[in-house]
């Protein structure tokens, strides 16, 4: 059994914020990250940039461009804190703290715009922004003392009083989070951490879709453990799809930033022929449900597999400076980006929805906190602006940490409830990795054809049907073999996939990346 101030379930630009303001706050943080790479997670691989502040700009423009991307369902009181708060937190941390080199020149940083945005406020590193944001607030976090980071290790479920406690009484209480039972892949067995706060930083869950710009990390752990602690999850049914990933068979959906777009790239027909003009009076800058849909009706209509991507009125210095990381992997599959158009599809992108926060990032479970894109703030809305979900993090994680040592006296008065720690049974039953890898495959591919960016009833009913089914099986499964991180995320995979399509079955109208052809 392990203790700590606070635990921080995530090592991405969410969790990394949050234990880095902890720390200046003189709290002791352990920081848990799945993979032995402290640096996977969904921030390492996010291309265009982090929205800062245009010339001439404003919060009040920043809130209209963001509310008009969310199609009337973002909470508006929590985008005014993002747009009030975000830039100057940028400078604070990223640029004078953490140090992000963030591309310009003479003193002056470069400025773009991304789909949704009416003018240029975006912030890059060249086109490997999430990179730099990512290495360059580990290597600051690594500075403090006391953070304290454990790689490979995966958080099983989250530990409550009424759940996991072994006072009987406590389950006449509101329910508190005390922790979680953590699987530590090296040793193959589950540690206990206790902590006084627990910080969920999970990411996405795109790992559950067939298509997806996500990392392997990203199967949606979070989600699930979240609920079945009992903690409220909204909005699950908006799940944005980036309307353009590289189309190769052997490209793993690699992302084409929108940033393109930003610089001059337009979406045409493989004939050559320009078509977002008659889905979007912003045509290939028009928000990402919007591109998506119409990429997709292009896609039916003529039965094929892809659309391009022509980059030919943007400056070839431009597109060899701008986006060195695109053209390299397009190189890598014979497409030279200065003379070529690049194939594109969309693939599942961003979670708008997850657990239920306040303005403080506090969930309705005490104690748990949830920052990043498992959490739902309403910033998004119905279907998210590009460049906010870095700077959300931002944001959240400095919010969170302030929230949680100004709750110190109260929530640190009395000793920690005691918990019994986790019980294998000693379960021995072989895993097939055929069976595993089979269910992932049936999840994914209901997900992505009866739950993706075009929705009828008949399908999610259909898909609410399998899942069930696959779930019992999945279950079943979970709980008769031992642990290991392959069952972990199928666990979790299953669950949150579920929760996708219960709440896009319950909301029978269309809006932003929900939407439903047969409403």
């Amino acid at each position: 059994m392990k203790r700590t101030d606070v635990l921080v379930i995530g090592s991405g630009a969410a969790g990394l914020t949050t234990a880095i303001y902890l720390a200046k706050l003189g709290r002791n943080v352990t920081v848990l990250a799945k993979s032995e790479d402290l640096s996977e997670c969904n921030t390492r691989y996010a291309q265009g940039g982090i929205i800062y502040k245009g010339i001439n700009d404003n919060p009040e423009k920043l809130v209209r461009d963001i509310e008009y991307a969310g199609a009337g369902l973002c909470y508006n009181a929590s985008v005014k804190v993002l747009a009030e708060e975000g830039p100057k937190l940028v400078e604070e941390l990223l640029i004078k703290s953490a140090g992000v080199p963030f591309t310009g020149q003479n003193g002056k940083m470069h400025l773009t715009a991304e789909g949704g945005h009416r003018l240029k406020r975006i912030i890059h590193c060249d086109d490997t922004t999430g990179y730099e944001v990512e290495f360059s607030l580990l290597k600051y976090a690594k500075t403090f003392k006391n953070i304290k980071f454990e790689a490979g290790k995966i958080a099983v479920d989250l530990i409550t009083d009424q759940h996991h406690s072994n006072n009987m009484m406590a389950r006449y209480k509101n329910p508190e989070c005390f922790g979680a039972y953590v699987f530590d892949t090296k040793k193959k067995s589950v540690v206990t951490y206790l902590a006084v706060s627990t910080v969920l930083a999970t990411g996405g869950l795109g790992r559950i879709y067939l298509h997806t710009t996500n990392p392997e990390v990203a199967v949606g752990d979070g989600y699930a453990m979240a609920q079945r602690a009992g903690a409220d999850l909204i909005n699950m049914e908006y799940t944005q799809f980036h309307p353009t990933t590289l189309f190769h068979r052997d490209a793993n959906r690699f992302l084409i930033s929108e940033a393109v777009r930003g610089e001059g790239g337009i979406l045409v027909t493989q004939d050559g022929r320009k078509f977002m003009n008659k889905y979007h009076k912003m045509g290939s800058l028009a928000p990402r449900d919007v591109v998506t849909r119409g990429i997709l009706e292009e896609l039916y209509e003529r039965n094929e597999q892809f659309v391009y991507l022509d980059l030919s009125s943007i400056d070839k210095q431009t597109l060899s400076t701008r986006f060195p990381a695109i053209r390299k992997k397009c190189e890598e599959y014979n497409i030279d980006i200065l003379h070529d158009p690049i194939p594109v599809v969309p693939a599942f992108h961003f979670s708008c929805g997850g657990v239920r926060v306040n303005s403080r990032g506090a969930s309705s479970l005490s104690r748990l906190y949830a920052i990043g894109e498992v959490s739902c703030t309403g910033v998004h809305g119905a279907n998210r602006l590009a460049s906010t979900s870095l700077l959300e993090c931002c944001v959240w994680g400095k919010r969170a940490a302030n929230d949680i040592n100004s709750r110190w006296d109260d929530n640190n008065k009395n000793s920690l409830p005691k918990f019994s720690e986790w019980i294998d049974h000693g379960l021995e039953e072989f895993q097939d990795p055929a069976l595993i890898a089979q269910d992932w495959n049936t999840l994914r591919n209901i997900m992505w054809n009866y739950a993706g960016p075009i929705r009828t009833h008949k399908r999610l009913k259909r898909a609410i049907i399998d899942l069930r089914n696959l779930q019992e099986d999945i279950e079943d499964f979970y709980r008769n073999t031992k642990l290991t991180r392959s069952t972990v995320e199928l666990h979790n995979g299953v669950t949150v996939a579920l929760s996708i399509v219960r709440a896009a079955i319950s909301t029978r109208s269309s809006r932003g990346c929900h939407y439903i052809k047969d409403e």
